[in-house]
């Protein structure tokens, strides 16, 4: 079972750039037209001049200018049966004179919650039913619930004491995904392209579309620890791997 992790794409706040997208004709996309949508607020906004049709193997070329956009941010394919697998990260930097609201991380990190489909999916799923998939992943990996091998277990390795900040997309279509890493809290600072007060979870539960940026603070003792992804209807469930790099001796 191949992986595929959504492409990221990285600007600074209030950036006005240019993007080309080209859509290459394989087996996944034959013959079929694709339009790639940038999500404002959830799913509902898009970005002007994102609705344009990219045919197989052609490109189209954005202009995009950002406001007061920041953090994270979804971009997908506009029909259903694409984006179930054609999506990404919009990361929205601040500008290099500007610091974060928040403690700054030494590290980020991006996690999108997705799904796999055993059948091809195609222009006649235009519709996808909660439930239907066959396996959830984790940046493109279904973990060992499924009975794969380890290298389809998504890993993210950290050091003791390091401050991560964790970029989490639910491009899982039409179900409410819960997520959470054992024996961690978790930071909320962001939603959907904006700052947000600070506020503590052990867990995060994220409707279709939504993004939620989080600070991880590792301070447990060194070992690996369950990152665990479900849906709120209990379908399926999939896990990676938090893997310390570094302790200290002073626990």
């Amino acid at each position: 079972m191949a992986a595929f992790q959504g492409l990221r794409f990285g600007f600074a706040e209030g950036t006005q750039f240019l993007s080309m997208s080209t859509i290459k004709q394989t087996m996944l996309f034959p013959s079929t037209d694709i339009c790639l949508w940038i999500c404002r607020e959830g799913v509902t906004d898009t970005i002007d001049g994102s609705n344009n049709t990219i045919q197989p193997g052609r490109n189209f070329t954005y202009n995009i200018e950002l406001g007061d956009e920041i953090g994270t941010l979804r971009w997908h394919a506009t029909s259903a049966w694409a984006a179930a697998t054609v999506h990404g990260a919009f990361v929205i930097l601040p500008v290099a004179t500007e610091d974060y609201p928040f403690p700054a991380p030494t590290s980020d990190q991006t996690i999108i919650l997705g799904e796999w489909f055993r059948e091809e999916l195609t222009e006649a799923n235009q519709t996808i039913t909660p439930g239907s998939a066959d396996a959830y992943t984790i940046n493109g990996h279904p973990g060992e619930t499924y009975g794969c091998s380890n290298d389809t277990t998504f890993e993210m390795q950290v050091d003791y004491q390091g401050l991560y900040l964790v970029r989490v997309i639910n491009a899982v279509a039409n179900e409410t995904m819960v997520f959470d890493i054992e024996n961690h809290r978790l930071t909320i600072v962001g939603q959907n392209g904006t700052y947000t007060n600070r506020s503590f979870t052990n867990s995060l539960t994220l409707a279709p579309g939504q993004v939620i940026d989080v600070l991880l603070f590792p301070n447990q003792n060194v070992g690996h620890y369950y990152i665990t992804a479900r849906s709120s209807s209990g379908t399926h469930i999939t896990n990676g791997i938090l893997r310390y790099t570094t302790t200290t001796t002073s626990l």
